[in-house]
C-alpha cells in the first residue's frame, strides 16, 4: 500500500489509539481522528498532524464525512463498563460502522478483539468483543481482526491492576480463576502488529490471535511482577472467593473502579492463550517479548515519566457512554471565586497549578482531598487512586485524580471537572493573567450545579470545610509559584517576589 494514504483511527483519545496515531504519522502515513469531542485531542503531540473529524458511532449519520476518501479504517471502540445494554451498544456501534464503511467502499477495517475460544462459555465482555468483530465483517468490507488476552503497558488497565495489588499486598488472597492460563503481550508488539497490518494484505479477512512469549497463569504474572520489583510476595488461595468479591477488592486496593474491575475479573475464567500460527505466518518479523521484558519497559516508562496513554483516558472508564459535560452558566449554579496576587508572572502560577494531584498531592490538608477520594471509592465511585498520566503537564482528557481536565490554556487557565459522586454537578477553574505593575493575579472558582434539594443540602453543609479548604490551596499554589519562579530565576532575582496576599 501507499504510505502515503490517509487511515482513519477510531478511539484515538483511548489507550491504544492514542498510542497508535503517532507510530502511522512516524510510518508515513495521513491520519484522521474520528472522536466524540475534538476538544480531548487538545495537547497530544500529534494533534496538529492530523485531521479531526467530530462524530459518534452510535449515530449514522456523523459517520459518512470521516470515511471520505479513505481506504483503511482501525476500529478501536468497545464498553467497559457493566450495565444490561453494554453488549446493545457494542454491536449497534460495530453495525453502524460498518455500513458507513461499505458505503464508502473503503477496503479494509482493523479492529482489535479479544482473546478466547469461541466454542466456551466466554465472560460477557470478551463474548462483546468477538461478536463486534463477526458484525464488522458482515460488512463485507475485509476485516483484519486481532485478538489479544491482556495488553502489558504502562498505565494500562490490566497492568495497573497487577502492579497495585502486588505493590500494596505482601500477601494476596485468590480465587480459584487466578490460575487460568493466559498469554500476556507487551503493547509494544500490539502497536507493532496494527501498524504492519496496512501493509500486510494478506491479513485482510483473517483472525488473527496475538500474544507474547510466554503462557503464564493470572497469579504467575503476579509474582513474576514482584520478582521483577524485588519484592516478597505469598499468594493465598481462598476458594470462597468469589469474582465478584474479588473485585471489590481490586476496587479497594488498586485505580481501577469497581464497574470496570468486575469485567475484568469475570474474564478469569476463560483460557486466554494462542492456539495457532497465523500471527507468526503473517506477520514474521515481529518478534513477541517476554512477561517480564514487558513488565520491566512498563516500569522504565513510569519511572522517567514517558507515559503517553493511560487507561483512564478514555471518557468510558468513569463517565460512561454520556457525552461529555459542558459548563454553562445557568439558574441555579452555586460559584465560589476567590483571587490573590502572586509576585510570579503567569506561566509560574500555571505550572503551579497544573502540577496539582497525582504524588505531589493538593498542597493544602492533602489528607482531606485523599479522604474524600477514599469515601467516594467506598461507594462505588472512581476515587483518586487514578493519579495523573505526568506530573507537570497536562492535556485535555487527562484523569488527575478524581477530576478530569475538561479545557486549558497554555499560562492561563486549568478547567477541572469532578468524577466523584456527588448529588450534582462540580468544576475547578484556575485562571492567571499578568499585571502591568509586575506579576499576576491568580484566580481560583469552584462551580456546583446541584441536582435537587439534597444537592444545596450538600453544598451548603461542606460550605465551612470547603471555605478553609479552597482558602489554604490558593495561598499554597501562590507559595509555590513564588517558589517555581525564584527557583528558575538567577541569584540576584531569588528572593525579590512578594508573598501571596488574597483579595
Amino acid at each position: 500500500m501507499n504510505n502515503k494514504q490517509t487511515v482513519l483511527v477510531t478511539g484515538a483519545t483511548g489507550y491504544i489509539g492514542g498510542r497508535l496515531v503517532g507510530r502511522l504519522l512516524n510510518a508515513g502515513y495521513q491520519v484522521r481522528a474520528l472522536v466524540r469531542d475534538p476538544s480531548r485531542l487538545q495537547g497530544r503531540p500529534w494533534a496538529d498532524r492530523v485531521e479531526v473529524v467530530q462524530g459518534d458511532v452510535l449515530n449514522l449519520d456523523t459517520l459518512p464525512a470521516a470515511m471520505a476518501g479513505i481506504d483503511s479504517a482501525y476500529y478501536l471502540i468497545h464498553s467497559m463498563r457493566g450495565g444490561a445494554d453494554f453488549h446493545y451498544r457494542d454491536l449497534l456501534a460495530a453495525h453502524n460502522f460498518g455500513i458507513a464503511a461499505r458505503e464508502a467502499r473503503l477496503q479494509r477495517i482493523i479492529y482489535l478483539g479479544g482473546l478466547g475460544e469461541p466454542d466456551t462459555s466466554l465472560s460477557p465482555h470478551l463474548r462483546s468483543r468477538q461478536q463486534t468483530g463477526a458484525v464488522l465483517r458482515d460488512s463485507g468490507i475485509p476485516v483484519t481482526e486481532f485478538r489479544a488476552a491482556v495488553i502489558v503497558g504502562s498505565r494500562g488497565i490490566s497492568f495497573e491492576m497487577i502492579r497495585y495489588l502486588a505493590e500494596r499486598m505482601p500477601v494476596m488472597l485468590c480465587p480459584r480463576l487466578i490460575n487460568t492460563r493466559i498469554q500476556p503481550i507487551g503493547v509494544r508488539n500490539v502497536l507493532q502488529y496494527l501498524v504492519a497490518a496496512l501493509d500486510t494484505l494478506q491479513s485482510a479477512g483473517e483472525i488473527v490471535e496475538i500474544g507474547g512469549a510466554d503462557v503464564m497463569t493470572y497469579g504467575k504474572m503476579f509474582m513474576e511482577y514482584a520478582a521483577v520489583r524485588g519484592l516478597r510476595r505469598r499468594m493465598i488461595p481462598v476458594p470462597v472467593l468469589t469474582p465478584g468479591l474479588y473485585a471489590h477488592l481490586v476496587h479497594y486496593v488498586t485505580p481501577v473502579p469497581l464497574s470496570l474491575a468486575r469485567p475484568l475479573i469475570e474474564g478469569l475464567r476463560n483460557e486466554v492463550i494462542v492456539r495457532n500460527d497465523t500471527a507468526q505466518r503473517l506477520f514474521p518479523g515481529i518478534q513477541p517479548m517476554t512477561y517480564r521484558l514487558a513488565v520491566q519497559r512498563a516500569l522504565m516508562r513510569l519511572d522517567a515519566h514517558q507515559v503517553e496513554t493511560t487507561w483512564s483516558d478514555a471518557l468510558v472508564s468513569s463517565q460512561g457512554h454520556r457525552s461529555p459535560v459542558v459548563l454553562t452558566t445557568h439558574e441555579g449554579m452555586i460559584i465560589e471565586r476567590r483571587q490573590r496576587f502572586v509576585g510570579a508572572p503567569p506561566e509560574a502560577a500555571y505550572r503551579a497549578f497544573t502540577g496539582l494531584g497525582g504524588d505531589r498531592g493538593w498542597l493544602y490538608f492533602n489528607w482531606v482531598w485523599r479522604l474524600r477520594g477514599m469515601v467516594d471509592r467506598i461507594v462505588g465511585g472512581v476515587g483518586s487512586r487514578r493519579g495523573r498520566r505526568d506530573a507537570n503537564k497536562v492535556r485535555v482528557g487527562d484523569a488527575l485524580d478524581y477530576w478530569r481536565v475538561e479545557a486549558f490554556e497554555p499560562d492561563q487557565s486549568l478547567l477541572l471537572r469532578a468524577e466523584i459522586k456527588v448529588p450534582g454537578r462540580a468544576w475547578l477553574q484556575f485562571n492567571t493573567v499578568a499585571i502591568d505593575s509586575g506579576g499576576s493575579q491568580l484566580v481560583q472558582t469552584a462551580f456546583f450545579a446541584p441536582k435537587g434539594l439534597f444537592g444545596f443540602l450538600y453544598w451548603y453543609t461542606l460550605y465551612p470545610i470547603h471555605s478553609l479548604i479552597f482558602s489554604g490551596l490558593i495561598r499554597k499554589l501562590a507559595q509555590r509559584a513564588n517558589t517555581l519562579h525564584n527557583t528558575s530565576s538567577s541569584p540576584e532575582d531569588a528572593g525579590k517576589q512578594p508573598s501571596g496576599k488574597e483579595v
